[in-house]
């Protein structure tokens, strides 16, 4: 029997440093890949230049007797998921450093000037040296990554240097590779986790299927974000003069099969103000977008004039301005739905707005709860969108319930900052 179980336990440890050579290969690939990338891509380009002398960087801009919280965000989206997490502890512990870094330029370059931090960097890619040479420099007291990225050597290293690693809005679903017949060096990497922090049952339920009971229910802390925004919004006055006094559909993180269908939608009801806001803001997607609206504005253009000129359609041709937008909206339209996956809902229906999305909205749970509560509406065609636009123009009790779902789910940040002590 004991022999039995050796051999079962060796041959588990040979598939997993089988699959820990691939892993390693496979980084290696990737950043290949991204490399050659960089000459056609500005998004590629910087993530390669915003590597280069990493660690010169991350040496000089930190101290390693420091009482340093590391952040880690795979991208914006992610950042601003754990930034209620980040500010509540930076004012709780005004004395302790904070240190962010970034997988994705989309976060990085624009969270790069980011007040709070004492340090903003890319993370340097997954290696054994890479990081033991990071935690070496920084020293973190604790560890906090946001939702998902799970690094195998960094997660190692942590833990070799017993330093705590907490996981918060993490979620978990049963087709991912951790919870595989196949994923056992996945399973590896979370097990070097102290404490996970789970949006909801499921993901609870799913970690302790695989022997993690390290969890906490906490909720998703995007909630916290979304509804402190709503509460005090960035006013844009340049916006408010665009919109008029106009029923107004700001239009999120569209993609070019959202951007079709909302340019039919705009010739049906030309007394709305439409402001897209899309996804990529390259030259050949905006001109592509003037193309389907003829009439629109480019919001660099209509910044700069001083007599503004009439029309309809709004394009915001910069990123970090949508979650500002929704204060000024009646109706919202989140793009991503023909594609990967929706976008963000939440940050519409905490300002009340009721949200519209395409056919690909199933991993979101709040973007069902919406639909459940009559705050949503998923659409695959023209004729769906403009029904569904009707509808929510007609019914007025669905901006309430967005409003409050919203609201009562707050609270993850407390759950969280209660377990986690210095």
């Amino acid at each position: 029997m004991i022999l039995n179980i050796f051999v079962i336990s060796c041959h588990e440890d040979n598939k997993i440093q089988s699959m820990l050579l691939l892993y390693t290969i496979g980084i290696k690939i990737y950043t290949l890949i991204i490399w050659i990338f960089s000459f056609f891509s500005s998004k590629a380009a910087f993530f390669i230049s915003g590597r280069k002398q990493i660690f010169k960087q991350i040496t000089e801009k930190t101290n390693i007797s420091d009482q340093n919280i590391w952040f880690h965000f795979a991208s914006l989206g992610e950042f601003e998921q754990g930034r209620p997490v980040l500010e509540k502890l930076k004012e709780l512990y005004p004395q302790k450093k904070i240190i962010i870094t970034f997988f994705s330029p989309s976060g990085y370059e624009i969270r790069k000037n980011y007040a709070l931090a004492d340090g903003i960097f890319y993370l340097p890619m997954d290696s054994k040296k890479n990081a033991k040479r990071f935690i070496e420099i920084v020293n973190p007291e604790i560890a906090i990554f946001t939702k998902y990225e799970f690094w195998y050597y960094y997660f190692k290293e942590l833990s070799k240097n017993k330093i705590p690693l907490f996981v918060i809005s993490g979620i978990f679903r049963k087709e991912q590779i951790f919870f595989k017949s196949y994923g056992g060096f996945y399973r590896s990497i979370l097990k070097y986790v102290n404490h996970f922090f789970v949006q909801n049952e499921e993901s609870d339920l799913l970690l302790k299927s695989i022997g993690l009971s390290n969890t906490t229910i906490s909720g998703d802390t995007r909630f916290d974000r979304v509804y402190e925004n709503s509460i005090s919004p960035k006013k844009l006055p340049e916006i408010e003069a665009f919109c008029n006094n106009s029923p107004v559909l700001i239009c999120g993180s569209t993609w070019p099969e959202d951007e079709k269908r909302l340019a039919e939608l705009s010739l049906k009801y030309p007394n709305w103000k439409f402001i897209i806001a899309p996804h990529e803001i390259d030259g050949s997607n905006i001109q592509n977008i003037q193309t389907l609206f003829p009439q629109a504005i480019k919001f660099s253009e209509w910044k700069s004039q001083r007599s503004k000129p009439q029309s309809q359609v709004l394009i915001i041709d910069n990123i970090g301005m949508l979650s500002s937008l929704y204060q000024y909206g009646k109706l919202a339209y989140i793009g991503g739905g023909f594609g990967a996956g929706i976008h963000n809902t939440l940050e519409a229906a905490a300002f009340g707005l009721p949200v519209i999305f395409g056919p690909k909205y199933h991993k979101f749970q709040e973007a069902k709860d919406l639909i459940k509560i009559a705050a949503a509406k998923s659409i695959s065609t023209t004729e769906e969108l403009i029904t569904a636009f009707e509808y929510f123009n007609q019914n007025q009790s669905s901006s309430a319930a967005a409003k409050n779902y919203v609201a009562e789910k707050k609270g993850a940040t407390e759950v969280i900052l209660k377990n986690i002590n210095f």
